[in-house]
């Protein structure tokens, strides 16, 4: 297996349609467009093996809070592995990779889990984000989140986090968090 880190800039529109074409895949066709836009713009972790792509994973750069404090993140979206490769140590690889492309260029790293994926998270050394979750609209004015309590994970890139504080994220189309 071979792992390529590419920025979107740099993937050609072939390539970006075989990412998405393998993301719907993945995601049993629940990929939406706003879904796709929030894997682009930062950082892709392919994982080719014969030059058949069998895993992804991309870092965007986004603004948390944790209580008052701003923090730029590294924000991951678009994991996934092709269905017979799971359980392989493939996502273990790339979420490895996407550890180290966040603590080298980021405060922080997060993401939004799905509930199949909360033991995986938590097993490749995330911390489970316990405290309440919120978005800042542009105006300024934060919205609380509930529906997204208890999905979110924190990479602390060596920063000591009070797990159950308030977190926030910058706004963006569809999905918040």
């Amino acid at each position: 297996m071979q792992l390529q880190t590419r920025a979107t800039k740099d993937l050609g529109g072939s390539a970006l349609r075989q990412i998405r074409a393998f993301l719907v895949r993945s995601f049993d066709g629940d990929l939406g467009a706003e879904d796709w836009e929030h894997t682009l713009g930062g950082t892709h972790v392919l994982a080719y093996r014969s030059g058949v792509l069998l895993g992804h994973a991309s870092v965007v750069t986004r603004t948390l809070w944790i209580g008052t404090r701003s923090y730029a993140t590294g924000y991951v979206e678009g994991v996934a592995v092709a269905a017979t490769r799971r359980r392989r140590g493939l996502g273990t690889a790339l979420m490895g990779e996407v550890a180290r492309l966040i603590e080298d260029g980021y405060d922080l790293g997060a993401l939004a889990s799905t509930d199949l994926a909360l033991p995986f998270y938590g097993a490749a050394g995330w911390i489970p984000w316990r405290g309440p979750t919120s978005v800042v609209r542009p105006d300024g004015s934060a919205v609380r989140t509930p529906e997204d309590d208890g999905s979110v994970f924190v990479l602390p890139c060596g920063h000591v986090l009070d797990a159950s504080a308030p977190i926030s994220c910058d706004w963006r189309r569809g999905d918040v968090w």
